[in-house]
């Protein structure tokens, strides 16, 4: 029982030895060092974050896939749409009806109106016939009609004044206006119609009632559109 009661003593009495710290020196960083650290620290950053999910990235690929897709369909269709239009006018109806001889007429000035409405005469409508022809565009592009033939020959060819043409101007639901032709033609834009008189003066050519004669229209656009009228 000593011996034991002795080495308690004994182990109660040791000392644990000490250890020394060993104190380091700490030195200035250097730019390396600083370049070094930084580098660590945006690795550990790096490391950190979390990637996007697979579902969350598949969703954008697809939404940038459709969008890009429909940019180019778009401008694919607006450049086909550019070398796709076409002109194509339809005659709907074309007929020829009798002008009977009028004499003159002299309108006397007329002082009720403000200004004064000087006179003036209506010239003589000589025999011959009135061809009306009605087109419409039911092509894409503009078509402008800017010369007549009758027989395969120029209206202008004939002797002045024999034949003349004219057109409807529709300027609104109420108001319409016949309107001679000018070397500028009529414009049809598309799925537009317009009404085209042709006027014959029976004493400058050899036409006679009965007869059929070749009506063709040509655009400036090269095409020409073709009317047989039998004249009454």
């Amino acid at each position: 029982m000593e011996t034991i009661s002795r080495m308690l003593g004994k182990l109660l009495n040791r000392e644990e030895p000490r250890k020394e710290v060993e104190v380091k020196e700490t030195k200035p960083m250097g730019w390396l060092d600083k370049m070094e650290h930084n580098k660590e620290h945006q690795e550990e950053t790096l490391k950190s974050r979390k990637a996007v999910s697979p579902v969350i990235a598949t969703v954008i690929l697809v939404a940038i896939t459709i969008t890009v897709a429909v940019a180019v369909a778009y401008w694919m269709s607006s450049i086909a749409g550019q070398y796709t239009q076409f002109e194509k006018v339809e005659i709907q109806s074309g007929y020829a009806s009798i002008v009977a001889a009028e004499d003159p007429i002299d309108v006397p000035e007329d002082t009720t109106t403000t200004p004064t409405t000087p006179a003036y005469t209506i010239p003589a409508v000589p025999a011959g016939w009135k061809i009306t022809i009605k087109l419409k565009n039911t092509g894409s592009a503009p078509s402008t009609i800017t010369d007549c033939f009758i027989n395969e020959k120029p209206m202008d060819e004939y002797p002045t004044d024999v034949i003349t043409w004219q057109y409807l101007d529709v300027i609104d639901a109420t108001t319409q206006v016949i309107e001679p032709m000018t070397d500028a033609g009529v414009t049809l834009e598309s799925g537009l119609s317009v009404t085209i008189y042709i006027n014959i003066e029976q004493a400058g050519v050899t036409f006679t009632s009965g007869t059929t004669i070749n009506v063709k229209l040509h655009s400036a656009g090269g095409m020409d559109y073709i009317r047989l009228i039998q004249l009454s």
